[in-house]
């Protein structure tokens, strides 16, 4: 019998899954899924952090955005945590959208603190407008300290680029 031109051949997989009991296929199937959910470094954690209070800030969810930030954070010109959340919700209510744009974080890690260095270009527009009203960029530094496991950020200076 002759094999029809570019035809492949299929390989069974082994079904060595059915043979297993119920448990015991569950019971591997969340064993796999916490092997693929290893502990990830204090760097990584610390990036993972920052990565959910930029994406929280941009889906214009300040309430999301301060669980980042320590109850004794303090920012420019004297500002407080409650400070820098009504500056945040007065930004986020003055537009339709907001995006933050970083470049590469400069992370260093001091046992359980760490300083984040980076530029940012913060970019808002109003109704129905395709280009942004406003756009300013940013040299950021903020500190970073563990609180029961998870980073906050305690601390924060900006001054705007050129």
């Amino acid at each position: 019998m002759e094999k029809a031109k570019g035809a492949k051949r299929v390989i069974p997989m082994p079904r060595w899954h059915a043979a297993l009991p119920g448990w015991a296929g569950a019971l591997l199937a969340v064993m796999l899924a916490l092997a693929g959910c290893g502990r990830s470094s204090p760097e990584q954690q610390l990036r993972d952090q920052f990565a959910a209070l930029q994406q929280a800030v941009e889906q214009r969810r300040p309430a999301d955005a301060m669980d980042g930030v320590a109850d004794d954070f303090s920012g420019p010109g004297g500002m407080d945590r409650a400070a820098l959340h009504n500056l945040l919700r007065a930004q986020l209510l003055a537009r339709d959208s907001v995006g933050v744009t970083t470049g590469p974080l400069e992370v260093s890690l001091q046992g359980e603190t760490a300083t984040i260095r980076f530029d940012a270009l913060l970019t808002g527009s109003g109704r129905g407008r395709w280009l942004p009203d406003s756009a300013q960029s940013y040299h950021v530094t903020t500190g970073w300290r563990r609180e029961g496991g998870d980073w906050r950020i305690h601390y924060a200076e900006w001054r705007a680029g050129p």
